[in-house]
Formats: C-alpha cells, structure tokens, sequence
C-alpha cells in the first residue's frame, strides 16, 4: 500500500471515529431534552460512523498495509437547540465528504485503482447523508418553536431501526 494513501486512510479512520463521537454527544444532549426519539437517532448515527470507520480500518489491513489509530477530538457537548445540533451534525456530513474527495483525487493521482473504487462507495453514502440531514434541518426550520412540531419530529426520527 502506498505509503501517503495509508496515513491518509488511517487519518481518515480517526475523523469517522471524532463522528462518532460527535454523534453520541449529540445523542446526549438530546436524551437531556427528552428528545428520546431524537437521540436514538443520532445514536444509530453513531454506530453507523463505527461501521466506516471500520470499513477502513478492514481495508487498510486487506491491502497489507497498517492501521495506526490515532486518539478522537472530544465531542461539542451541548448546543442551542435541536435544530443547532442537526446543523452542526450536517457541516461535519459536509466536512467528511471533502476529506473523502480528496482521498478519491489521492488514490486517482497515485493510480491506485482499489482505494479509489472502495471509496466510490463512501462518495455515494455521503450524498445520502447529507440529504438526510438538509432534510431534517429543513424540517427543524419548518418546526420552530412549536412544541407539537418538535415532538412529531422526535417521534418520527425514532421510528429509525436501530442497529444491532
């Protein structure tokens, strides 16, 4: 394995890793609000970031090369409202599909065909997430201050599958 891809890689385990991290944050703060629903949802976020990271973590190891964990960011802790913490949530879906771009313009300049198709998936996951997020951004937006608003919307973010 290319040696700048692999600390690239594994710098990028680390930033899936401080999502995940960020999430459950979230998923705290909102559990203080009893937002449960709300929480839950960012809790199966959570373990979603998890899942990449490992994704890249498993990669890395298949490719022969060598996973060197770095320590996670501590988490933002509380936030304004439910609608500051969704919008914080999406600039960092926006800050991971950047750094996943430019993993893909690495591994297209080093030519290294493996790394770039693994990270096609990533580059299609990203678009689903931040439209995710926008839309329910959009809808906290819609909601305002209205209680009933605010409810419906924990109600239907924890109809989310939790994942085993």
């Amino acid at each position: 394995m290319d040696a700048e891809i692999q600390k690239a890689l594994n710098e990028h385990i680390k930033e899936e890793l401080n999502a995940e991290h960020h999430y459950l944050a979230t998923a705290a703060y909102l559990d203080g609000l009893s937002l449960e629903g709300m929480s839950q949802w960012m809790r199966a976020q959570a373990r979603e970031e998890h899942d990449h990271a490992m994704r890249i973590f498993d990669f890395v190891l298949h490719r022969g090369g060598r996973v060197d964990l770095k320590g996670v960011d501590a988490p933002r802790a509380g936030f304004d409202s439910p609608l500051e913490a969704f919008q914080h949530a999406l600039a960092g879906e926006r800050k991971v599909t950047a750094q996943i771009n430019e993993l893909y313009e690495l591994a297209t300049s080093r030519k290294d065909h493996a790394t770039r198709v693994m990270l096609e998936w990533f580059i299609t996951e990203q678009v689903e997430e931040e439209d995710t997020m926008q839309t329910i951004v959009d809808q906290l937006e819609m909601a305002g201050s209205d209680s009933a608003a605010m409810l419906m919307m924990d109600q239907r973010l924890g109809e989310r599958a939790a994942a085993p």
